[in-house]
């Protein structure tokens, strides 16, 4: 017979995951309050590596203080200082191997 070792993992705290379930430490809600908040839709995303890609790829884009990816509803929320141009963030999403279809 082995000994079973049975490592203990801290919990999720409440601040883990977004009201838009999104999982992160809450400054998208944060920043919401302080700049425009866009959303729009991706085609193609279905699993959290795609949320981070995409996410990764808009962040690069100046102005931006926060993106939130969803795959099962294809949302993507961004935070900005001020209003993207739509032809960057298509680029951007392009980059990630995905498809802007819009705003949402």
């Amino acid at each position: 017979m082995t000994a079973e070792t049975r490592t203990e993992l801290p919990q999720a705290t409440a601040s883990c995951c977004s009201s838009t379930g999104g999982c992160q430490d809450g400054a998208a809600d944060a920043a919401q309050a302080d700049g425009i908040t866009t959303v729009y839709e991706v085609k193609g995303m279905t699993c959290g590596h795609c949320e981070g890609a995409v996410s990764s790829e808009i962040s690069e884009i100046a102005g931006v203080a926060s993106v939130t990816a969803v795959a099962a509803t294809g949302k993507v929320t961004v935070v900005s200082a001020a209003p993207l141009d739509e032809e960057a963030v298509r680029a951007a999403v392009d980059e990630a191997g995905y498809e802007l279809v819009g705003q949402a």
